[in-house]
């Protein structure tokens, strides 16, 4: 029992430090340690893949928030996976962000493998005003469009 405690709490802050440290940028440096190279993210409706995938993800959320900070609000674990409920700060254009959503990271051999995300983009849309949103979101999907040929 007390293996399987250590585990958990292996996880748990394996999938903290994903959050806080990597997905914030203050340590995109350590994305190998946590990510698995075979890491598959699942956000919303995108997907990325593998840890440039994961570099990838970062650098879109840095763009739009310069002073981006996770918080990990609440974790739950359950064998490989831990259920992660976090808070997104930061400032776009002098206009403070609040984003709320939850994460399921499922580890494999002491990294993480794959992600489920899912978060309140509807409330990031309220917080930014729909012209701003619009205007990102092309952006965005041409930074995508242009990586992908």
């Amino acid at each position: 029992m007390m293996g399987w405690m250590a585990a958990a709490e292996d996880n748990r802050e394996l999938a903290r430090r994903a959050l806080e440290d990597v997905c914030s940028g203050r340590r995109i440096d350590d994305v190998a340690d946590v990510y698995h190279p075979a890491f598959v993210d699942h956000v919303n409706a995108m997907e990325y893949r593998g840890l440039d995938g994961a570099r990838r993800s970062v650098a879109l959320y840095r763009a739009l928030l310069p002073d981006l900070r996770f918080t990990v609000e609440e974790q739950v674990t359950e064998e490989d996976r831990v259920a992660s409920r976090w808070t997104l700060t930061g400032t776009h254009r002098g206009r403070a962000v609040r984003l709320r959503g939850i994460v399921i990271s499922r580890i494999q051999d002491g990294r993480i493998i794959e992600d489920w995300a899912s978060s309140d983009t509807l409330g990031l849309v309220r917080q930014l005003g729909f012209r701003r949103s619009a205007l990102l979101l092309a952006k965005h999907h041409n930074l995508l469009r242009s990586r992908q040929r």
